[in-house]
C-alpha cells in the first residue's frame, strides 16, 4: 500500500519513466507546514534503512535514474531527508522489490505483456492491495477478475476502500479469518444467533412435530 512498485508493461516503460522523472524533479522537499511536497522521514534510523535500498538496487544491478541521497534542504538545518527516488529495472529477485519500502523510493519492473504483468503479481507471497492504469476498459475487467490480491484499484493509486467494504489482503497479506472493515469486522464483534421457525394456518387445529410435506 505504500505504492513501491511499478509494473510497467512495454512498450511504454520509457515514456512512462521520463514522465515520472519529470514529476520528481518539480516536487518540493522541506517542512510540510511551508507549502512543500514532501517531509522528513520520521527518524534517521528509518532514513538509513531507506536509503540503503537505493545501494541494493546497484548491487543487484538496477538503474538508479533519481537518486535522492544527499539532498539539501534549503532553511532546513535538521531533519532526516531523503529526496524522491526513481530505481528502474529492478529484478524481482532484489530486496527492493520483495520488500514494501516506506519511503519516497519507487521501483520500476518492467514486464513484455499484461499477461506477464498479472504473473508477476499472482505469483508474489503478498496479496494487499494493486491497481491497474489503463483506458482499454477490457484490460480492467480483466485484471479486476484474475488478479489473486484483496484490494484492486482501477485508475486509482491506492486502491483502499471506504469502512463500508472490506480492508485486507489475500496470501501472506492477511493475518487471522477475517478482514478488519466492512461485514466481516461487524460478525467479528458480533454473536449471532440463527433462529428456524414454522407456523401453521390457523385452521390446522393443533401441534404437528413431523417434518414439513405437501400433500
Amino acid at each position: 500500500m505504500a505504492i513501491s512498485v511499478v509494473v510497467a508493461v512495454e512498450p511504454v516503460a520509457d515514456e512512462l519513466i521520463e514522465k515520472i522523472t519529470e514529476r520528481m524533479g518539480k516536487l518540493r522537499v522541506g517542512d510540510g507546514r511551508r507549502g512543500c511536497d514532501m517531509g522528513p522521514l520520521v527518524t534517521q534510523a528509518h532514513r538509513d534503512k531507506v536509503a540503503g535500498y537505493i545501494d541494493v538496487a546497484l548491487e543487484d544491478g538496477a538503474d538508479v535514474v533519481v537518486d535522492g541521497r544527499g539532498i539539501e534542504v534549503d532553511g532546513e538545518a535538521g531533519g532526516f531527508w531523503l529526496g524522491p527516488t526513481l530505481i528502474d529495472k529492478v529484478p524481482t529477485s532484489s530486496r527492493v522489490y520483495t520488500e514494501e519500502i516506506f519511503g519516497p523510493v519507487l521501483s520500476i519492473v518492467r514486464v513484455a505483456s499484461f499477461d506477464e504483468g498479472v504473473d508477476l503479481i499472482n505469483n508474489g507471497a503478498f496479496g494487499n492491495g494493486t491497481a491497474v492504469f489503463t483506458n482499454d476498459g477490457g484490460a480492467a475487467r480483466r485484471f479486476q477478475r484474475e488478479i489473486e490480491v484483496g484490494m484492486i484499484g482501477v485508475n486509482v493509486p491506492i486502491p483502499v476502500p471506504i469502512a463500508t467494504y472490506s480492508f485486507g489482503g489475500w496470501k501472506e497479506s492477511l493475518f487471522g479469518d477475517t478482514k478488519a472493515h466492512g461485514a466481516e469486522g461487524v460478525r467479528f464483534f458480533t454473536r449471532q444467533k440463527a433462529i428456524t421457525t414454522r407456523w401453521l394456518d390457523p385452521s390446522h387445529g393443533g401441534i404437528n412435530l413431523g417434518f414439513p410435506k405437501n400433500d
